[in-house]
This record gives C-alpha cells, sequence and structure tokens, in this order.
C-alpha cells in the first residue's frame, strides 16, 4: 500500500502517558472510501489512537499522516485546515450545553469567518434534514433532547463542513437497539451519498457487523488482526476469541453467512 493510496498512514506509532505504554509500534493504513472498525477491550487506546489521527494528542513516537502529509510539525493555520476537511462525533454527542441545537452546528461555520449568517442558516437547516432532525428542534438546548437526537445533532454539527474523514467514537453507545439500528441506518446512508471515509471505535458488534470494510484489533500494545471481519474472526488470538465467539458476537455474527 503507498502513501497515495492511504487517506491515514499511522507508521511506527508508540504512545505513553507517563510510565504506563498503551500502543507499541501501530502501523496501520486507512483507504479512501473504507469505514475501518478499532476494537480493543477497555484501555487499548481506541480513543487515543483517534486522537492521534486527529492531531489532538501527540504520540511518543511514530507518523501520522493524512492526506498525504505529516500531521505534526505544521503551524497552527495548516493544522486547522486539515482538522476542517475532518468530521467528529465524540461518544457522548459533546454538544456544548450552553448553545442551542443550532448554534452548536453553526459554530463550525462561524469558525471560518468566510461565511455570512444567512448562508450558516441555510447549511444548517440542510445539516438537520441530513440527519432527520425537524427546524422547529433548532432553538432548543441540549438539555431538551433525547439520546438519540443529541447522537444525530452531534453527527450534524460533525459535517458541518462537509468533510472527506469522519471519526466517529462509540456512535451508538447508550443507545437502545431501535435507535441504534435507525443512526447505523442514518450513517450508512451519509457513508454512500457522500462518499465519506469513516474510522470508528466501537464495542457493539452489531454496529461493527452493519458497517465495517475492515476490522483493527488492538490488544496487548498492537494491532492483533486486522483485515475483513471474516479475516480477523479466523485469527486465533485470545481477545479475538473471547469478542467474537462468545455468546455476543455470535448472535451478532449469526446474520452474516458462515463468518464463524
Amino acid at each position: 500500500m503507498t502513501n497515495e493510496e492511504c487517506i491515514i498512514e499511522v507508521e511506527g506509532l508508540h504512545t505513553r502517558f507517563g510510565s504506563h505504554v498503551v500502543h507499541e509500534d501501530i502501523n496501520l493504513c486507512v483507504r479512501p472510501g473504507e469505514v475501518l472498525v478499532l476494537v480493543g477491550g477497555s484501555g487499548s487506546g481506541k480513543t487515543a489512537l483517534m486522537r492521534q489521527m486527529l492531531g489532538l494528542e501527540m504520540p511518543a513516537q511514530g507518523e501520522v499522516r493524512i492526506f498525504g502529509e505529516p500531521l505534526y510539525g505544521h503551524d497552527r493555520k495548516k493544522l486547522q485546515y486539515m482538522r476542517n476537511r475532518c468530521g467528529v462525533l465524540f461518544q457522548k454527542g459533546a454538544l456544548f450545553s450552553a448553545l442551542s441545537v443550532y448554534d452548536n452546528i453553526a459554530l463550525p461555520m462561524r469558525e471560518l469567518r468566510t461565511l455570512d449568517e444567512g448562508l450558516i442558516r441555510d447549511l444548517v437547516m440542510l445539516k438537520l434534514k441530513m440527519v432527520d432532525i425537524e427546524p422547529k428542534h433548532a432553538s432548543k438546548m441540549p438539555a431538551e433532547l433525547s439520546g438519540g437526537m443529541v447522537k444525530r445533532i452531534a453527527l450534524a454539527r460533525a459535517m458541518a463542513l462537509d468533510p472527506e474523514l469522519l471519526f466517529l467514537d462509540e456512535p451508538t453507545a447508550g443507545l437502545d437497539p431501535e435507535l441504534s439500528e435507525g443512526f447505523v441506518k442514518l450513517i450508512q446512508t451519509m457513508r454512500t451519498e457522500l462518499t465519506l471515509t469513516i474510522v470508528m471505535a466501537t464495542h457493539d458488534l452489531d454496529t461493527l457487523v452493519a458497517l465495517s470494510d475492515r476490522v483493527a484489533v488492538l490488544a496487548e500494545q498492537h494491532i492483533v488482526a486486522l483485515g475483513s471481519l471474516r479475516e480477523v474472526v479466523g485469527t486465533s488470538h485470545p481477545f479475538v476469541a473471547n469478542f467474537f465467539r462468545g455468546e455476543r458476537g455470535k448472535k451478532a455474527l449469526g446474520n452474516t453467512g458462515d463468518v464463524l
């Protein structure tokens, strides 16, 4: 895989917090247009790896290239330009509690300082429609929203600047099965219509099965399995066996043919 074929390329990445080692020699390529899912136990560093792909944290060692350019070492303006090509859905939505739905979505557009308020209003309404939220909810505050609405509005904010690359951190966490299924279908539709590349961290097997093109399994500070769902399930690592071949795994994979 050459650099030109990677939207994100991680090379020789090490992560340490004090004396605690999270990652050792992580190498990974995220291909254009794919959904790459990161899985691993608590403390395996899924979110930390995503934050390093966004330039929000510096690795102890190694390099991350995004859109073919090194992520670290740029001035603030260049780094912000690269981040503007990315959208992020945080685990609990992370909406600003003091801002309305409208202002949460408008914020990334206003920070560009190039769009007038009339255009911003039209774009906010378009993003709300994209995630199936009615305009009447635009004036509400986050505390007035259901968990499902928070997720959808946070996704609308993540898509505010029409990103090429979307990061999803536990996108269905906290949702009941019906809302989770609806949210997964929304992501599937947006991915197809907008030709997005998606990096997603999740522990939810149903979400993984529905969305993943490839899966990267983090355990023991390394990527211990990487490939299609079928390829990963076929590996012999103990974490893979526990995660995919337990009762939950068998249930989630039950509709995927002979993966098991």
